[in-house]
């Protein structure tokens, strides 16, 4: 009877350590993917920079352009349509308006006929990673787009705030390659944006080819009016009259 009280003693103990050990690991479990949604945000909210990265941040800021914002979010409301709220003015708020991504997804898939839009499936969502995965999706868009990659801000220069200038500069570089495709699909006023310079690529016969081999260009200077009279002959002495 002693020996069963003892083996009984020691099942439940086992069970209590395997209780402990499940909730301990449930425990850590929690409290990492509460890191890592944090650390996210964090980055948004960093804290304030020093010495020459202080510099530099502020040299950034220079470059944005309030009147561009402005110009920008005429734009993109025009393109996108439907409901879209304008964000009050500044800097902070045009970064909020666009930093999950959303309406980047949108602007672009405005740019393409219907049925062929590049981002098929745009999630409404308050992930981090999520709403910066959208960010990157719009670039690889716009890219494939035709905006060149020295054109195209990275992920952290809108999820971060730390370069709102190099998002204004994708932005017009966007809107000016849809002005340039006039294929129908740009909306708004066209003063907005430049056209871009497209090649003008022209084709010479073979002719035309031959003739250009015989001209002498003007960096070499030119052979016209020029002969041999008054030259003498080679190793004869020269008559001074």
């Amino acid at each position: 009877m002693l020996h069963f009280s003892i083996f009984r003693q020691r099942a439940q103990d086992r069970r209590h350590r395997a209780q402990q050990l499940q909730t301990a690991r449930t425990s850590v479990r929690d409290n990492s993917l509460r890191r890592s949604d944090k650390s996210y945000k964090v980055m948004a909210n960093r804290g304030p920079t020093y010495g020459l990265s202080r510099e530099v941040q502020e040299k950034i800021e220079q470059k944005y352009d309030p009147d561009l914002e402005s110009r920008l979010v005429d734009w993109i409301v025009v393109q996108c349509g439907g409901n879209l709220e304008r964000p009050q003015p500044g800097k902070q708020n045009f970064q909020n308006w666009l930093m999950d991504g959303t309406i980047l997804c949108r602007l672009i898939n405005s740019l393409y006929p219907r049925g062929k839009e590049p981002i098929k499936k745009i999630q409404e969502t308050n992930m981090a990673f999520k709403q910066m995965e959208k960010i990157s999706q719009f670039l690889q868009a716009a890219e494939a787009y035709g905006v060149i990659t020295t054109d195209i801000f990275q992920t952290v220069d809108l999820w971060e705030g730390k370069d709102m200038a190099a998002v204004q500069r994708t932005l017009m570089a966007l809107g000016s390659v849809a002005l340039t495709k006039d294929d129908g699909h740009y909306r708004g006023n066209r003063d907005w944006f430049h056209r871009k310079s497209q090649s003008n690529r022209r084709e010479f016969s073979e002719e035309q080819l031959r003739q250009g081999q015989n001209l002498i260009g003007l960096q070499m200077g030119s052979n016209r009016g020029a002969s041999q009279a008054g030259m003498t002959g080679y190793g004869m002495h020269r008559q001074i009259m």
